[in-house]
């Protein structure tokens, strides 16, 4: 039964972008790897990275000279590094960090498939990169985690007690409290978010837009409120799932927030009373409605869940789980990205909608 859970979870919660967006080029004389869209740069590497699981993922080092942080990105669903890449370029310039980004198992020109433990034992080959490769130390060592990202990025956080920081972009709560108001965790879910970030002991900065359909923004407000050490959060008023970094608010505050993390321990101790005094966001329809519940833009089968969510949930039996299953099943047929796929992008290439997040960033900084 937990087999069979576990591949419905992996339907459900995995959506790499089909084909890849991307084909890695090795030079024959030089052995130099780069990605096929993209020129070599000399501030960037890029590598494939064996995982304990038996897969090999594909990873990207950018290079800051500047940098006394390094940002290890866990994207978001329905997107590889092909379509991420020009992001990166932008954020290790002008947030003045190193970043390494990767691809899930079965993403882009990773090998193997998507899952949940497939995805903590990526994110783990890429913090072993950055300690073994570039001497990369866990006290100066961000997580961001983008989403379905904030999975393994949680998963790995807890593990690490003397991490830099942490940070949620859209987070989620776990898998099957994105579909359901469920109040209890149950074996079968997926990402138990919810459990895990209790066991953080970094600063934790969570990012959510108001107007976000995919994932509430309920999920970013109890994520922090159950943080230890909370860092003032960023609900971007009217931003939805996808579009975060145009918004000016995004960079200034990412960039403050990491600017006050590599202080030192005395002087983080002025922002750490400034947060304890901080009011907690109240309940609005802006922001704080209880979850949606869709996963990526499944209404149709709601009456499925109104039908008999009170019952679903209190019994355990192979029957209700059965019911279960097939109202995940009926979702497949009409899946779209957890995070990324909306309509606009039936007719916006991705490289476009990159250049659009850079132009933007650009006009921003610039100003």
């Amino acid at each position: 039964m937990g087999g069979v859970t576990s591949s419905m979870a992996a339907r459900l919660a995995f959506f790499p972008p089909t084909p890849p967006s991307y084909e890695l080029v090795r030079d024959a004389t030089t052995g130099l790897v780069t990605l096929s869209r993209f020129p070599h740069r000399e501030n960037v590497e890029v590598m494939t990275l064996p995982t304990r699981r038996g897969t090999e993922i594909v990873a990207v080092y950018v290079r800051n000279p500047m940098a006394s942080s390094t940002l290890l990105y866990s994207h978001g669903n329905a997107a590889d590094l092909g379509q991420m890449y020009e992001l990166f370029l932008e954020l290790a310039i002008h947030l003045r960090v190193n970043l390494l980004g990767y691809d899930y198992s079965g993403y882009g020109q990773s090998s193997g498939k998507p899952s949940e433990q497939n995805t903590y034992a990526d994110i783990e080959a890429a913090y072993k990169c950055l300690e073994e490769n570039y001497g990369a130390k866990e006290e100066d060592i961000i997580l961001y985690g983008q989403s379905v990202g904030s999975g393994p990025t949680l998963e790995l956080a807890a593990r690490l007690p003397r991490l830099r920081a942490v940070v949620l972009h859209s987070p989620i709560l776990s898998g099957l409290r994105v579909m359901y108001p469920v109040k209890r965790t149950y074996w079968f879910d997926i990402y138990k978010n919810i459990d895990k970030i209790p066991s953080v002991n970094c600063p934790v900065l969570v990012i959510h837009g108001t107007a976000d359909e995919v994932v509430d923004c309920s999920h970013g407000k109890q994520l922090w409120e159950l943080c230890k050490e909370k860092y003032e959060p960023l609900w971007i008023k009217g931003g939805n799932h996808c579009n975060l970094e145009l918004f000016p608010e995004y960079i200034r505050h990412l960039k403050k927030f990491i600017n006050t993390v590599e202080k030192s321990p005395s002087q983080r101790n002025i922002w750490r009373r400034s947060v304890d005094q901080f009011e907690p966001p109240r309940r609005s329809t802006d922001c704080f409605e209880p979850s949606r519940r869709s996963f990526d833009h499944r209404e149709k089968p709601r009456h499925i869940t109104d039908k008999g969510k009170n019952n679903d949930f209190r019994s355990g039996n192979l029957e209700k789980l059965e019911k279960l299953r097939i109202s995940f099943a009926s979702m497949e047929k009409s899946r779209r990205s957890v995070d990324c796929l909306e309509k606009s992008r039936k007719n916006t290439d991705p490289m476009e909608r990159a250049r659009k997040s850079v132009d933007r960033l650009d006009r921003i900084w610039a100003g």
